[in-house]
C-alpha cells in the first residue's frame, strides 16, 4: 500500500524528535528519484532516505550504505551548494497530506542567513522532491513537470510552488459531528469510501479499520446507517484522529502465516486481529523491514517463476494422462461380461438356430435369465471366442494400466510436493535443491556446470514450540528425506498434512521426554501450514513415531508408508510459533 497522511504524519514526528537542529554533512543521489542526507545531531549520526520513486516513494531513517555514481548528478550538486552544513529548522505535514516540508537555515554566497526549503511529495506516480526558496519559488526539483506532462500545475525551476490540489477534501483532524453528519455520511457511497474521499490523508485501509472499530459492514450505504450507527462511526473516527494529534503511534506491520506482511500502520489495526502483528521502535523501521520483506517475496516469486511454469505444465500434462487412465481403466469393467458370455454360449449354444442372432438363456452366476448378443455368420464357437478374445484383451489392459495408474498418481503426488515447495521458499538458496530435483526426474534439462555446482545452504525451517520443544520442518523433498531418515530418531515425532502434498514436521525429543498436547497440536499447525491445505480452515493430519514410518522400495525422495499413526483436525495457524532465524 502507498503511505497514507496517517503515516506520514507518524514519519515526521519521528523526524522531529531525531533531526530537528541538526546539520546536513552531506548529500547523495544514488538513484534519479532518490537522495540521501546524512544528518547530525546531538553526537549522533542519521541517513535520511527521500525517495520519489513512482512504484515506492519513501522518507524513513536508514543505517543501509549504498553505492553512488562516479559523479553527482545536477539535482545533487545543486542541494551540496546550498544545503551542506546547513540546519534543519522545522519538519511540517501541511494540512494532513502526504507531504513533508523540511525547512533548512543557512549562509549564502554573501554570508547572509536565509532559508530554503525541501518538499518531499509522497503521491504515487505523482512524487517528487522539490526545492524552493524563501519566496515559495521552485530552485528545481528531482522530477521536471511541464504543462505538457500535467494540466494541473508546472514544477518547474522559476515557477512558484503550488501544493498539490485537494479535490475538494479537508484535513481530518478538526472535523465536527455536525460536518461528519452532513457531508460524509450525505454522500451515495460505501461507508469506507464516503470517508476516504471526503478527507486528505486518510486510505482505504484507515477507511476500513475506522468502520471495523464502529462495528459496521464497510460495504454498507451511508443510507443504511441508523443514528446510533451514525454516532459510532464518528465516535471510532475521532479516537484515531486523536491518536495522531497526541501522537500516540503504534508503528506496527501485520503479517500472515509465516513472515507474509500483508499490511503496515502507525496504529493498531484491530480489523487484523486473526493475523500476527509485530510492533516495532519507529516507523522507519516499519518502512524499512515492510518493503524488505515485500522485496524478498517478490524476488523469490520471480526467481522461482520459471520452475514455476515448468512444475506447472507438468502437472497438467500428468492430470490428463492419469485422468485418461482411469478412464480406460474403467472401460476394461466389461471384461467379465464378455468371459462370462463366452462361457454361456460354450454351455447353452448347441440348441442354437443357424444365423441366430442372440441367446436368450439362464446365467448361472445369477440366476437370471439373459440375452447374450450373437454374430449371425458366425458359429456358436466362433461367438464364443470372440467374447473370449475381447475378455482377454481386456484383461491385459487392466494388468498394464494398473502398473501405469500407480506410477502416474506417484508422479503426479510427487509434482505436487514439488509445486508445494515451491510454494513455501522465502529464499533464493530454497530453490537450488528443487531446481536439482527437477533435472534429477527429467522434467528440466541436466546444465553442465563444469565441476563447480550450485552451494546447497537451505536449511529446514527451525521453529520452538511454545513448550520449549525443537520442531523442524523440511522445505523440499530432499530435506523431507533427510530430516525424517537421517536427523530424526525412531523416538521422535513425525507430522504430515493427511491425503496431500507437504512437508515432513519432525518433534525432536529426548528419550522418555513427554511430549505436552500444546507441543503436538502446534507441530500439526505447522504441518497444515506448510502444505496444500494451508488455505483451508481446517486441516487433517496424521502423525506417528518417526520408528513407524518405511521408505517404499525405489520411491521418489520424501516419500514414505506407516500403517500406525494418530490423527488430528487443525487450523493452519502458526502466528503464536517462533522462528529460529
Amino acid at each position: 500500500m502507498a503511505l497514507d497522511g496517517v503515516v506520514i504524519s507518524s514519519v515526521v514526528s519521528q523526524l522531529k524528535s531525531t533531526l530537528l537542529g541538526g546539520r546536513i554533512y552531506k548529500i547523495y543521489q544514488p538513484e534519479n528519484d532518490e537522495l540521501i542526507l546524512v544528518i547530525k545531531n546531538q553526537k549522533e549520526t542519521y541517513r535520511l532516505l527521500l525517495s520519489a520513486g513512482a512504484s515506492l516513494p519513501l522518507v524513513y531513517l536508514t543505517e543501509e550504505t549504498k553505492g553512488n555514481p562516479m559523479s553527482a548528478p545536477n539535482f545533487c550538486m545543486l542541494l551540496r551548494k546550498h544545503l551542506n552544513n546547513g540546519r534543519i529548522v522545522s519538519i511540517e505535514q501541511p494540512n494532513f497530506e502526504r507531504i513533508i516540508n523540511i525547512s533548512i537555515e543557512h549562509l549564502n554566497e554573501l554570508g547572509d542567513l536565509c532559508t530554503k526549503q525541501l518538499i518531499i511529495e509522497v503521491m504515487g506516480k505523482h512524487s517528487n522532491i522539490i526545492f524552493v526558496d524563501e519566496k515559495n519559488m521552485i530552485i528545481d526539483s528531482i522530477k521536471h513537470i511541464s504543462a505538457q506532462i500535467s494540466s494541473v500545475r508546472e514544477v518547474l525551476p522559476g515557477r512558484d510552488y503550488i501544493i498539490p490540489p485537494s479535490h475538494d477534501k479537508i484535513s481530518p483532524l478538526f472535523v465536527t459531528p455536525e460536518y461528519f453528519e452532513t457531508v460524509v455520511l450525505q454522500k451515495p457511497l460505501s461507508l469506507t469510501k464516503a470517508i476516504y474521499t471526503s478527507f486528505i490523508g486518510i486510505s482505504p485501509l484507515i477507511a476500513e479499520e475506522i468502520c471495523y472499530r464502529a462495528g459496521l459492514d464497510s460495504s454498507l450505504s451511508t443510507a443504511a446507517l441508523s443514528g446510533d450507527d451514525k454516532l459510532s462511526l464518528f465516535t471510532a473516527f475521532t479516537t484515531i484522529m486523536g491518536l495522531v494529534q497526541r501522537e500516540e503511534f503504534t508503528p506496527n506491520i501485520v503479517f500472515k502465516g509465516d513472515r507474509e506482511p500483508v499490511e503496515f500502520s502507525s496504529i493498531p489495526l484491530t480489523m487484523y486481529s486473526d493475523y500476527k502483528e509485530e510492533i516495532y521502535p519507529s516507523i522507519s523501521n516499519v518502512l524499512e523491514n515492510y518493503y524488505a520483506f515485500k522485496n524478498k517475496i517478490t524476488r523469490i516469486r520471480q526467481k522461482s517463476a520459471d520452475l514455476r511454469k515448468i512444475v506447472s505444465n507438468a502437472i497438467e500434462r500428468t492430470s490428463k494422462k492419469y485422468d485418461l487412465q482411469l478412464r480406460q481403466l474403467k472401460d476394461t469393467d466389461k471384461q467379465d461380461k464378455y468371459r462370462i458370455y463366452g462361457e454361456l454360449i460354450n454351455a447353452y449354444g448347441y440348441g442354437l438356430e443357424p444365423d441366430a442372432s442372440s441367446l436368450t438363456c439362464l446365467n448361472y452366476y445369477t440366476n437370471e435369465e439373459i440375452t447374450i448378443p450373437l454374430d449371425p455368420t458366425l458359429s456358436p464357437q466362433e461367438n464364443s471366442k470372440k467374447y473370449f478374445a475381447k475378455y482377454n484383451k481386456l484383461k491385459r489392459t487392466y494388468e498394464a494400466l494398473s502398473e501405469l495408474i500407480v506410477e502416474t498418481k506417484s508422479e503426479l503426488e510427487h509434482l505436487e510436493s514439488i509445486s508445494n515447495s515451491l510454494d513455501i521458499a522465502l529464499l533464493e538458496n530454497d530453490l537450488v535443491e528443487l531446481k536439482q530435483e527437477l533435472m534429477e526426474y527429467g522434467y528440466m534439462k541436466k546444465r553442465y556446470m563444469g565441476k563447480k555446482k550450485e552451494k546447497i545452504t537451505s536449511k529446514p525451517f527451525h521453529y520452538i514450540s511454545s513448550d520449549g520443544f525443537h520442531i523442524y520442518v523440511g522445505k523440499n523433498n530432499y530435506q523431507n528425506e533427510e530430516l525424517t531418515f537421517k536427523f530424526a530418531n525412531g523416538g521422535d515425532w513425525w507430522f504430515h498434512a493427511k491425503g496431500m502434498a507437504g512437508s515432513h514436521v519432525i518433534i525432536k525429543r529426548e528419550q522418555g521426554q513427554e511430549i505436552p498436547d500444546r507441543t503436538f497440536e502446534e507441530a500439526g499447525r505447522l504441518a497444515g501450514y506448510y502444505s496444500k491445505g494451508r488455505a483451508a480452515k481446517k486441516v487433517e493430519i496424521d502423525y506417528t513415531e518417526r520408528k513407524n514410518l518405511k521408505k517404499p522400495p525405489a520411491a521418489k525422495p520424501g516419500f514414505v508408508i506407516y500403517h500406525t499413526n494418530y490423527s488430528l483436525l487443525i487450523e493452519p495457524d502458526i502466528s503464536m510459533l517462533t522462528l529460529v532465524e
